[in-house]
């Protein structure tokens, strides 16, 4: 399930959310069918963020001002990300997807303000979901966290974030 889902979901039913924390997110593929290569779309489609889209995003941000993390600084980014990581690792108390859809948020957020990138609602074969974008140029900041989520890094988020700010200007 893309992090779009997962947002839209945070918004209207965050409380369902925390009763039931064992429950399974599964994102599928789209089944191509009798489609080839030449018939998928090149490029993702997008749309521009709706209101539950918003509202999701300011949610994940005020979660991050509570926990003391500045989305304009990196480090204090992948700080926070860092020690959400080591608390999950000892105790496993709070829903994973729920710390790393936060942390996307913050990634997003980041990218959005300090460089030419806008969020939208992204959609290609893979799914749909939060992205920040310029042309054909998307960052799904889902994807950034969640793969290095399940490698249980640390310390990427400056580098990673840095990197993407440099190659892309406002």
């Amino acid at each position: 399930m893309g992090l779009f889902d997962r947002v839209r979901r945070a918004a209207s039913d965050l409380s369902e959310r925390s009763k039931n924390p064992t429950e399974t997110r599964v994102r599928t593929l789209p089944d191509p069918g009798a489609s080839t290569t030449e018939d998928l779309p090149l490029t993702p489609e997008s749309r521009k963020l709706g209101p539950e889209e918003r509202e999701g995003i300011d949610a994940g941000l005020a979660a991050l001002a509570d926990e003391g993390v500045d989305v304009d600084d990196p480090a204090s980014i992948g700080a926070g990300l860092d020690r959400a990581l080591a608390r999950w690792l000892k105790d496993k108390a709070e829903d994973h997807d729920a710390i790393v859809e936060r942390y996307a948020i913050a990634v997003g957020e980041h990218l959005h303000r300090h460089t030419d990138l806008a969020w939208e609602v992204v959609t290609d074969v893979f799914g749909t979901d939060l992205a920040v974008a310029a042309g054909d140029f998307v960052v799904v900041p889902s994807n950034l966290v969640a793969v290095r989520w399940m490698r249980r890094e640390t310390g990427w988020v400056p580098g990673v974030v840095g990197h993407i700010v440099e190659v892309r200007s406002r």
